[in-house]
């Protein structure tokens, strides 16, 4: 059941004002508010910033989610990716693959997020520019606060509000951590860009001694240089000590301002509660560190979409959505908890020489991040 916001900001208990109310603007976000429209639900995207939005990212879309987007009817300018490499710091050795059944691309984040926006608003989504204050769920629906305006309410909520979701702590899904990662290993990113015409179609990831570096090609002119490691990085000396990238970057001029993001670690109790699923980096994130992140966010949305469109009861969306989270996130993350590990072994100086040495075990893996 649908209908309009009261003109007092209150919404009854029986009413619905959306089908669905998406909180966060982000490519996630914006996905789940397509693929509801597509399936007949009225949408709201609550987000307080303004679209286009930014973010600290690698910005390398896998052939699955250039495929997710597609279903979409969603379509990006960049620059196409035929593959990854990984390649030792500051050595010789490397160790490539291509893509197998289709490229993938490179895309500035705002380009992006602004043709999302675009197609979601063609769609017929409706866009509330707010934050949301407090939530309240019944057995009929979501009842959301919103700041400086009327509240509205939903018959499902999707929290697709990032690493640091309001919604996760407010709908009581924060997992509690039995024992507190220490300093050393919590993970951040930074991202800048770079003017200067890309010299390869692969994304390549220099293993340095204690972070990892990604280099995205992302027009015909430019570049994005992401960096992942713990507290602290500084950009400048990461780049200075690999230096085959160093001279690649040498006179280049910036074509962004740096950005950084973390840490990036998030736990949850579960994925869903009642009529709030959370879906993307809300739901719980391991690590950026084989780039599939989007990949498997946009196949979440499509997975809450579906399980909020196939069944009316709660429980049944709940149990649908986890199993669907389940094929969309378990390969990913225990392929980025396995590697992640070795990173922070003594072992991490081996990364690249393994891979180079057994080129079908890394093309397998690869393969598992891109479809």
């Amino acid at each position: 059941m649908t209908g309009n916001v009261g003109s007092d900001g209150a919404a009854g208990a029986d009413r619905a004002d959306y089908d669905l109310i998406v909180v966060g603007g982000g490519p996630v976000g914006l996905a789940a508010a397509i693929g509801a429209r597509q399936r007949g639900l009225s949408v709201v995207v609550v987000e307080p910033r303004s679209l286009p939005l930014d973010k600290a990212c690698g910005e390398g879309l896998m052939p699955g989610a250039m495929a997710e987007l597609s279903r979409l009817g969603v379509e990006v300018d960049g620059h196409t990716i035929t593959g990854i490499a990984y390649r030792q710091g500051s050595g010789p050795r490397f160790a490539t693959h291509d893509f197998e059944a289709a490229p993938g691309r490179g895309v500035r984040r705002p380009e992006l997020s602004g043709a999302l926006a675009q197609r979601a608003i063609s769609c017929g989504a409706s866009f509330v520019d707010a934050k949301v204050a407090a939530l309240v769920q019944d057995a009929r629906g979501v009842t959301v606060s919103l700041s400086g305006g009327p509240g509205i309410r939903g018959l499902w909520l999707f929290g697709c509000d990032g690493l640091h979701s309001p919604v996760r702590r407010m709908a009581g899904l924060e997992a509690v951590p039995t024992r507190r990662l220490v300093p050393a290993r919590r993970r951040y990113g930074l991202r800048r860009h770079f003017r200067v015409a890309p010299w390869s179609d692969r994304v390549e990831v220099f293993w340095a001694r204690e972070c990892e570096v990604y280099v995205t090609p992302v027009s015909a002119s430019t570049i994005g240089v992401a960096i992942l490691g713990g507290r602290g990085l500084d950009f400048e000396r990461v780049i200075a000590s690999i230096p085959a990238l160093a001279a690649r970057l040498e006179g280049a001029e910036p074509d962004s301002a740096l950005q950084g993001a973390g840490p990036l670690r998030q736990r949850v109790k579960r994925h869903g509660i009642g009529r709030v699923l959370l879906v993307g980096d809300a739901s719980g994130y391991v690590d950026a560190l084989t780039g599939e992140g989007l990949r498997v966010g946009l196949a979440q949305a499509a997975g809450a979409v579906a399980a909020v469109a196939g069944a009316h009861e709660p429980v049944e969306v709940n149990r649908n959505y986890e199993r669907a989270w389940s094929r969309a996130s378990r390969d990913a993350n225990t392929l980025t908890a396995g590697l992640l590990a070795l990173a922070h072994s003594p072992f991490r100086r081996l990364v690249v020489p393994i891979s180079a040495a057994l080129p079908a075990v890394f093309g397998a893996a690869v393969e598992r991040i891109a479809r």
